[in-house]
């Protein structure tokens, strides 16, 4: 074979070549491209509280994405947006957010979203909310309705309403059907809270948090808030010497001698109460305004109320 005859076969095998690879590239674009089109189809639903996520995640299930907005152990009334978080608001096909001021940084890219068209459902609005009353205030609405699994049952129904009513692509009867079985675990969560609080006797059934945060519970269990080291129902609030010294003063009352404190806030306030009381009054933390990381002992909303409830009973009870 001369070397005129090896070239050309060289350029030929290194032209076949060519046309191998250029045909697997544009197969793996083409599957890319397909990938993309099949994500970008996906109903999209965005929750801006992680408890409120981990609930419609239940009611979901597969038939839609899910974005939480709200990190593990974050702070609800202060927790912010990135430009990323608050273009995916605009773009879901339905958003579940807390309302009743709640997410104080976060509203307003809802109303953004909602003026967008999005649909957007506030689950608060929809739980049959409390009032509570400051010094400085005639009345609030409470936006803490999650510490009563029955408003929370009460929830579940609509926002499986809100999914198959804004949500295409949904199948409408496995979305029901989650509902309902989800609710059947939370009429169950609330019998057992019940019996679980049936062990704490009537004179010590008095509840001193960092804020206004357990009114619900309170009110469905049979229990009484007696105050509160911020007198408000947000942790961005600052409590003043005038009111310690009320808090102080009901709690010696009331002999009540434990404050519980929310995990995702320092606990620096009611260290301050602990102060003013002396060594005596015991701080006890609660899960009580947003979810742990996997594993970390709070990662669901039912998770977190069963260890809110040992612990309360714990710490009224001494045992």
């Amino acid at each position: 074979m001369s070397r005129t005859d090896v070239k050309r076969r060289a350029r030929v095998g290194v032209a076949r070549l060519r046309h191998l690879i250029a045909g697997l590239l544009a197969l793996v674009a083409a599957a890319t491209a397909t990938a993309c089109t099949t994500g970008d189809d996906r109903p999209a639903i965005v929750v801006t509280t992680n408890i409120l996520g981990d609930v419609t995640r239940e009611i979901v299930g597969d038939e839609a994405d899910v974005t939480v907005l709200m990190k593990p152990n974050a702070d609800p009334h202060s927790f912010g947006l990135s430009a990323v978080q608050a273009a995916e608001l605009e773009q879901a096909d339905l958003v579940v957010y807390n309302g009743l001021g709640l997410e104080e940084n976060v509203l307003r890219h809802v109303d953004a979203a909602r003026e967008a068209g999005v649909a957007a459902f506030a689950a608060g609005e929809a739980a049959d909310p409390l009032t509570f009353h400051t010094a400085d205030d005639g009345g609030q609405p409470d936006p803490h309705f999650w510490t009563d699994p029955d408003r929370m049952r009460k929830v579940t129904g609509r926002i499986a309403d809100e999914i198959i009513a804004h949500v295409d692509g949904v199948d409408a009867d496995t979305v029901r059907a989650n509902a309902d079985r989800y609710a059947e675990q939370l009429t169950d969560l609330a019998t057992w809270m019940e019996k679980s609080f049936d062990r704490v006797p009537a004179d010590r059934r008095a509840l001193v948090t960092n804020h206004h945060v357990f009114g619900y519970l309170a009110d469905r269990f049979g229990f009484e808030v007696i105050g509160a080291v911020i007198p408000s129902g947000t942790t961005l609030a600052s409590p003043s010497p005038s009111d310690l010294r009320d808090l102080t003063e009901a709690m010696a009352e009331a002999d009540v001698r434990t404050v519980f404190a929310d995990s995702s806030q320092p606990r620096r306030l009611a260290e301050v109460l602990r102060a003013e009381m002396g060594e005596g009054v015991r701080v006890v933390e609660l899960y009580s305004e947003s979810l742990t990381a996997e594993g970390a002992g709070a990662d669901t909303y039912l998770r977190m109320m069963r260890a809110n409830t040992t612990a309360i009973v714990t710490g009224l009870t001494g045992h």
